[in-house]
């Protein structure tokens, strides 16, 4: 009794979707005939070139230039002739074609005199063809019949293939992807790296579904679902199949955007035949991924009722109907919690939020030896180094930079990876492949080169700058045409003021440069300016580090996991104060990076003929050339000279 009220109330805020769909199926396929009919019907009437309206035959035939007219019947059609030119030949050709050139038009029912006008107008010849059955019914077949089959059978047909079979043509099925983990290979936490804190969180779940009777007897239920949360390419579906994986149960794999359609009612009815399924097999695993596609926050300021919303009231539903400890699990996945309905986040449902972020240090070491293990790597790679230089990538970068140096290794002719092809790999990625085939004038040259020694000379004068990697002068696909590579010595997670405002210098010295040895200003530093500027107004707005406004937060984040844009929430006055105070920030730095560049003017000129002659140099050089030169370059302020002897 309990469960037929259970499905009663589940059913009943539906109102019938399998009747709505049939509805809807119905009225659709009747509309789409109609067209199919008449566009059928216009094209066998508009079939010749040789149609003429009726209107104009009557004419014609009252006018005598009819010379014969043949009624058919059965096809409600008139065959006639013209009446050839007088002046022309009989023998000749232009009379022949004229004469046996037939037209044609349909007969009018309105017309009732047609026949004693053709009997009274001058014709050479007249004739009837009277209807034959057979030929009228095999004409209202072709005409009429066929089309209406064709359009339904089409429709059968497309409809099985959205709805996988079953329901109204199948319709209301899941369409989700069943692994069997016991037969497949499948995926284990030994395949997920760099993300030991979520798999922690999900070591019990894989404990409950694989050993049910331990916590049944003390009463302990399985929690019914979780959300893994993080920015793209972290690894959430990854770390869904391992889970199942390691449990070694069925794993349900679907979209959110799987549910949708376009008619009302089915992506409800697929959710509860998801859950059928999933309870028939359980203990199993229902992984939905982008499940903001269904779950944004419900809003009745634009009206409801709608075909997502019945989708998420449908889930919710199922989500407090199924028994959990039957062993069935929910695993959500998205990168934008904030738009998720609240109703879907509370304790029963998606009772724990896993933070799926990106890797640290040590995490991404762990994934690039993880990708790493199929590929031959020689004596000279270094993981860590690499993983250095990749602050802030996921998994999938990371990834993609292993197999980016592979196929460097085989382009060179190597059959081992080498440092160097890593190093390539992550340029290629982050900034784009070199386009070698770009030939700039020597002018542009010299102002690259400038513009870039004057990031690495800023960067190595300033204590609080990370060291200069690599500086470059080839132009790179992604639109840079040249760029400092900055390395940390170690993994950092906090900046300090001192820090930000020595990239502020550090960005804006590359400007500095051209305008200091060339006496204008370029394009070039278009980007340079745009993170300048976005660091100065979060130092403002979110690092409480300006003296004018001090602790107060003038904004905040949206889609953290995704753009993270920063978004004002502070009077109109006050957005234009911090305008001006960013507008002071930035002025301060670029005096102090043209002040940095002038009393260091040799090495700036020296460095950069370098540079332009060698069009790539590493850190190390660079350090080098500039040591001849410069007596104070130590990192931390100290002259080279103090700096070896306390070393």
């Amino acid at each position: 009794m309990n469960e037929q009220n259970d499905n009663r109330q589940q059913n009943g805020g539906n109102r019938n979707p399998k009747n709505s769909n049939t509805i809807m199926i119905m009225v659709t396929a009747a509309i789409i005939t109609l067209l199919v009919v008449s566009l059928f019907s216009s094209l066998v009437s508009s079939q010749s070139s040789n149609y003429v309206e009726y209107s104009k035959f009557v004419e014609m035939l009252e006018n005598g230039k009819l010379h014969t007219v043949l009624l058919d019947e059965s096809s409600l059609k008139i065959t006639f002739t013209l009446k050839p030119d007088e002046k022309l030949d009989k023998d000749s050709l232009a009379y022949i074609t004229q004469l046996k050139t037939k037209y044609y038009t349909n007969m009018s029912s309105f017309d009732i005199e047609l026949i004693s006008r053709l009997e009274s107008a001058d014709l050479e010849k007249y004739d009837v063809k009277l209807s034959d059955t057979g030929a009228t019914i095999f004409a209202f077949l072709i005409s009429y019949v066929l089309p209406i089959v064709l359009v339904w059978v089409f429709l059968g047909f497309m409809m099985r293939r959205a709805g996988g079979g079953g329901g109204v043509m199948g319709v209301g099925k899941s369409n989700a992807k069943r692994y069997d983990m016991q037969k497949d290979t499948g995926v284990t936490f030994k395949d997920v790296a760099g993300q030991d804190e979520a798999k922690e969180s999900l070591v019990e779940i894989v404990d409950f579904l694989h050993n049910p009777g331990k916590y049944s007897t003390i009463g302990a239920k399985l929690p019914k679902g979780a959300l893994l949360v993080g920015p793209p390419g972290t690894g959430k579906t990854l770390l869904a199949k391992a889970v199942a994986g390691e449990a070694q149960v069925p794993f349900f794999s679907l979209a959110g955007s799987d549910f949708v359609e376009m008619f009302v009612g089915v992506g409800a009815s697929r959710v509860r035949d998801l859950f059928k399924k999933a309870q028939e097999t359980a203990p199993c695993i229902i992984f939905i991924d982008e499940i903001d596609a269904i779950g944004k926050s419900r809003d009745s300021r634009f009206g409801g009722n709608d075909e997502r919303e019945q989708t998420l009231n449908q889930l919710l539903s199922e989500m407090d109907g199924f028994d959990s400890s039957k062993g069935v699990f929910i695993l959500a996945a998205t990168n934008r919690p904030e738009v998720l309905d609240k109703a879907l986040l509370r304790p029963g449902r998606l009772d724990r939020r896993i933070i799926v972020d990106k890797p640290d240090l040590k995490g991404r070491v762990a994934v690039l030896k993880v990708h790493a293990k199929k590929v031959s790597l020689d004596e000279t790679v270094n993981l860590e180094e690499i993983a250095l230089a990749t602050s802030g990538a996921v998994g999938s970068d990371l990834a993609n930079m292993i197999n980016e140096a592979a196929i460097n290794a085989v382009k060179h002719g190597r059959k081992a990876v080498s440092q160097k092809d890593l190093f390539e790999a992550v340029e290629t990625v982050l900034m784009g492949k070199e386009k070698k085939d770009r030939i700039m004038s020597e002018r542009e040259r010299r102002i690259v080169s400038y513009h870039e020694i004057g990031h690495a000379l800023v960067s190595a004068l300033q204590k609080d700058s990370e060291p200069v990697q690599k500086i470059t002068i080839v132009p790179r696909t992604m639109g840079a045409l040249g760029y400092v590579m900055n390395v940390p010595e170690e993994e950092k997670y906090l900046n300090t003021e001192a820090e930000l405002r020595a990239m502020l210098v550090e960005f804006l010295a590359g400007r500095a440069a051209e305008e200091l040895v060339f006496d204008t200003v370029t394009t070039g530093a278009a980007n340079d300016i745009e993170r300048a500027t976005a660091i100065a107004k979060a130092m403002v707005t979110q690092y409480g580090m300006s003296a004018r406004f001090g602790l107060m937060g003038l904004s905040s984040i949206e889609s953290q996991y995704l753009e993270g844009r920063a978004v004002l929430n502070c009077a109109d006055e006050t957005a234009a104060d911090v305008d001006k105070e960013v507008m002071e920030m930035l002025k301060l730095s670029y005096e102090k990076a043209k002040e940095l560049l002038s009393e260091h003017r040799e090495a700036l000129d020296k460095l950069a003929e370098h540079l332009i002659e060698k069009e790539t140099i590493t850190g190390k050089e660079f350090m080098d050339i500039l040591r001849q030169i410069e007596p104070v370059v130590d990192q931390n302020g100290e002259t080279v000279s103090e700096a070896e002897a306390n070393s």
